[in-house]
């Protein structure tokens, strides 16, 4: 089985702002350091990988400048010519998906310590254009011609369309989200996943909100509708990363063990779907009800879409399971860097369970919603 032993990730900033400057291997290579060394160096004593070298580093990137990211960001934290680097690209849910990627070449014994993430430059993104055209185009195209291919605004506003999320809750979560981040960073329930970048040590967003300030924002994307700037995630930059390593490797050290995992297509046209499928095809894998699972970490791109998910899991974040989802925040109020994001959601899962010393068997749960219409999800164990 495959095991995550450490976990760490940036404070994430604004795009334009706090990273304004810091390319993805900048915001990269101090966070797969800091893990190498909780597994690897002196902290490490007996324990999962002490001593042993790191074989391959894979990172989840959708907007950076190519060259193979994770290679770069492996140089860049001085792990060495022979530590080697892929990089992966599935959107929003890259971070999550190089995690399952790395979990599988551990658990096939084709590696014993992999460093696996996500990162993501918003700042310093190059502008793309096709030949023959001046003007840089905004994104690629999720899907080819003749299918859905909406912008992730459009689509949030359909799927809460779709499901009946309306305005009023999802201004409630947005708030709860900032409330929690806030509450979080005050108890100093961060500070051990993260890793100080660029003169920072906690994330730029999180803030005071209140509902009647958040009802009177416009409609950020379709006239009349109920995404705001309030309820949507920003663009963000930032990174995260996560060991592992077999279990027979492991030595007693504390960590969380992939369970199950999965990676499921969806409707495009409401991308926002994509957990529920991929959250209950791993509860049936691993033969699990929600209702056992102690720990849910979602990537927040909208309050919308989070809220649609968990209607349809039978969660209920703003009532009886608000200590269960999120409890501390989530991307709505951390920020979203869209390559990071999934591996900041399995570093918030550690934080709770391992860190904070759950029992042996508690389960968490980490998904993200993907543009083009995925969904990714996983399942962990603490052992």
């Amino acid at each position: 089985m495959a095991v995550v032993v450490a976990a760490r990730r940036t404070p994430i900033g604004t795009a334009g702002h706090a990273y304004k400057e810091l390319t993805v291997d900048r915001l990269a290579a101090p966070v797969i350091a800091a893990v190498v060394n909780d597994v690897t160096g002196a902290g490490a004593g007996v324990g999962a990988g002490a001593g042993r070298a790191v074989e391959d580093v894979v990172l989840g990137n959708c907007m950076g400048p190519g060259g193979n990211v994770a290679r770069v960001s492996a140089l860049a934290a001085g792990l060495g010519h022979a530590v080697p680097g892929v990089t992966v690209d599935r959107q929003c849910g890259s971070g999550l998906a190089a995690i399952l990627l790395a979990a599988q070449a551990v658990r096939s014994g084709d590696a014993d310590l992999v460093i696996a993430g996500g990162v993501e430059s918003a700042s310093t993104a190059p502008l793309r254009t096709r030949r023959g055209e001046a003007e840089p185009y905004a994104r690629a195209p999720f899907t080819p011609i003749g299918h859905a291919d909406p912008d992730m605004g459009p689509a949030a506003e359909a799927l809460a369309a779709s499901c009946g999320v309306v305005r009023e809750r999802q201004d409630a979560y947005a708030c709860r989200s900032h409330a929690a981040a806030l509450a979080a960073r005050a108890a100093g329930r961060f500070e051990e996943e993260i890793v100080p970048v660029g003169g920072r040590a906690d994330d730029q967003r999180p803030r005071p909100l209140r509902a009647s300030s958040l009802a009177r924002l416009p409609a950020a994307f379709v006239a009349g509708g109920t995404v705001t700037a309030g309820n949507a995630s920003p663009v963000s930059d930032g990174a995260a990363a996560v060991a592992i390593v077999p279990d027979h490797l492991r030595a007693g050290l504390p960590g969380m063990r992939l369970v199950a995992g999965s990676v499921v297509g969806c409707d495009p046209g409401l991308p926002g779907w994509g957990p529920v499928p991929a959250v209950r095809r791993v509860l049936a894998r691993a033969g699990v009800e929600v209702e056992r699972v102690a720990a849910v970490e979602i990537v927040e791109a909208f309050a919308a879409q989070v809220l649609a998910v968990t209607d349809a899991l039978g969660l209920d974040p703003l009532g009886a399971d608000g200590e269960r989802v999120c409890p501390d925040g989530g991307a709505l109020a951390l920020g979203h860097p869209w390559g990071a994001s999934g591996a900041v959601v399995v570093a918030r899962l550690f934080t709770r369970l391992v860190r904070a010393g759950a029992p042996p068997g508690t389960l968490g749960l980490a998904t993200a919603a993907v543009g083009g219409g995925l969904g990714v999800a996983a399942l962990f164990e603490v052992v």
